[in-house]
């Protein structure tokens, strides 16, 4: 589907009309290298981890872990059969038959199993749990249970290539295809080793609580990444490419992948320069061929012999609030999304380009769950109207209704981001005639958990607070990013209903009752404000005179979403 996909594009790019795409001319050479500039951070390999997910991993290693699905440019989900094949399974309750490709093989010469499925579904199940300091705590940090708590097993033999998924019994979970994912789908042998087991099926299928606490701590945290050694025997490659090395000085390197029984890469080494890197330096350095970052978030980076566009991304910029400390009031939350200057800063600073009439980035965003071009956004986004505009007097009185006197917000992000900075600026000028004082609590080495933690009040950044590239046409992320117990739900935000109505919307296809719990649950959300949206994130996206096959991808696995056909000739 991938290379039918590539295919097409090429041939309307040729056609003149493939926006986005910039072809080489024959006369010049390939270049063996290609520089990536992402503003994802690369914190952790697995995807499906708190910290993987809200640092970005499935727009770095999207094909460097494959899975039965990925998401696709304009992001919705598109089976990648190299991987292997998905299948519901007609009958009463739902089923779904994976298979996974007879020649796949990790590049450490171990076959992908179903074993890697178990692993996926048991993590993200929900379903093991131990004693913390507040009781019954998981044992996996999951990013997200969202669908995988609806399975009520996965039958595989150990080191099968077939894996059959069967949910509970009445429930019917629509976006099934967002399961066993690209940079989600780990390899279960490396924790199996690390652990010490033969195999993690009959690990944790055994209720040996100590060894399931094992393989959940290997799963929390033994994929962990910081430049500098990696121990590289835990990092094995299940796609065209594989890591190399990872160091501040050189970026993470990845290189083709031997093992890879589909389509070699078009290009054999591809280096990614995550969030921190002077994007600036390596512009003048001419080590870049592909940028995908902020709009505006650097502001020194000239892209000379680059065809440049910035674009609305399928990410949602938007605050989110803690729901504790200086916000444990709903009334404190309310105030302060009075004095947030949201046209002002989608005005300012949202603008992606002209501003279309209708769709991404046609104004500013009052949805949190519903993307601006779905037929369903102007139905319910009129609940967020009432903060439109800023309300000083309103703020001031709703603070005095709280009780709240002067209260001081500190903002957290991922530095170095100018826009953002600009962001917090614009939101303290505004709040400071209410008598609310912002700090800019920016900082090179922040993240999301911080606001857990109580180091910051509120997390400046996109979907589901990821610094980098986020959303999809699914929005499961967005919804998982407000039920409470997920990983993602960094404010700790939880309401009943909200979680109900999430239930129901994951399998409801009636289109009228959709409409109604999509409109109920944004205006408990505007009620009660675990976050405040401000604007579609626009994303500058850069191809370097000569490449080929490059095409914009402003979605939760970026613009490398098929770095495995990047060609770029100088």
């Amino acid at each position: 589907m991938r290379r039918s996909t590539i295919r097409l594009i090429t041939v309307l790019a040729a056609a003149g009309v493939g926006a986005g795409l910039v072809t080489g001319c024959s006369t010049k050479n390939q270049v063996p290298s290609i520089g990536y500039a992402v503003d994802a951070a690369v914190a952790s390999y697995n995807g499906g981890s708190t910290l993987g997910a809200s640092s970005g991993a499935a727009a770095v290693f999207g094909r460097v872990l494959t899975g039965f699905f990925y998401t696709g440019p304009d992001g919705q989900q598109v089976a990648d059969t190299d991987a292997g094949t998905a299948k519901e399974v007609p009958g009463e309750t739902q089923t779904v038959q994976y298979r996974l490709n007879p020649d796949g093989v990790y590049s450490d010469g171990v076959a992908t199993s179903c074993d890697d499925l178990v692993l996926a579904w048991s993590a993200r199940s929900g379903r093991f749990t131990r004693s913390g300091d507040r009781g019954q705590a998981p044992m996996f940090d999951a990013a997200s249970t969202d669908g995988y708590d609806d399975i009520e097993r996965v039958d595989c033999q150990p080191g099968s290539k077939d894996a059959t998924v069967v949910f509970r019994p009445g429930r019917h979970y629509l976006p099934w295809r967002t399961l066993f994912t690209a940079a989600e789908l780990m390899p279960a042998h490396v924790v199996a080793q690390a652990v010490g087991v033969p195999n993690v099926v009959d690990a944790l299928q055994s209720g040996d609580g100590a060894v399931i606490g094992r393989i959940a701590d290997f799963w929390n945290s033994g994929w962990t990444m910081a430049p500098g050694e990696l121990d590289l025997t835990r990092f094995p490659s299940s796609g065209p490419y594989r890591i190399e090395s990872f160091t501040a000085a050189d970026g993470l390197v990845l290189v083709a992948n031997e093992k890879w029984w589909g389509s070699a890469p078009e290009t054999s080494r591809i280096v990614v320069w995550p969030k921190g890197t002077d994007y600036a330096a390596k512009a003048k350095e001419n080590a870049l061929g592909v940028v995908d970052l902020g709009a505006g978030s650097v502001t020194d980076l000239a892209l000379e012999g680059f065809d440049e566009q910035t674009v609305p991304g399928r990410g949602a910029e938007q605050l989110v609030l803690g729901t504790g400390g200086v916000f444990a009031r709903v009334e404190t939350r309310r105030a302060f999304a009075q004095c947030v200057p949201r046209q002002a800063l989608f005005d300012t600073l949202g603008k992606a380009g002209e501003v279309p009439p209708r769709g991404l980035g046609s104004g500013t965003l009052n949805s949190r769950v519903v993307q601006q071009d779905s037929l369903y956004y102007g139905a319910v986004s009129g609940a967020g109207d009432r903060y439109r505009g800023t309300d000083i007097p309103g703020a001031t009185a709703t603070l005095a209704s709280a009780g709240t006197a002067q209260p001081t917000i500190r903002i957290g992000y991922l530095t170095p981001d100018a826009r953002r900075a600009k962001t917090v600026a614009m939101i303290a000028e505004s709040c400071r005639g209410a008598g609310i004082t912002v700090v800019d609590a920016g900082a090179p080495d922040f993240t999301p958990a911080k606001l857990g933690e109580g180091a910051v009040d509120a997390v400046l950044g996109s979907t589901a607070a990821v610094p980098g590239p986020a959303g999809s046409a699914t929005g499961v992320a967005a919804f998982a990013a407000l039920r409470a117990g997920n990983g993602l739900d960094a404010g700790g935000f939880g309401n009943a209903r909200y979680d109900a109505i999430t239930d129901q919307l994951a399998g409801e296809t009636d289109s009228t009752a959709t409409l109604n719990l999509l409109t109920e649950a944004e205006n408990l959300l505007w009620a009660q404000l675990p976050s405040i949206p401000l604007f579609a994130t626009p994303r500058t996206i850069a191809f370097g005179n000569g490449m080929q096959n490059g095409i914009p991808g402003p979605t939760q696995a970026g613009t490398g979403w098929n770095m495995d056909r990047w060609v770029l000739q100088r």
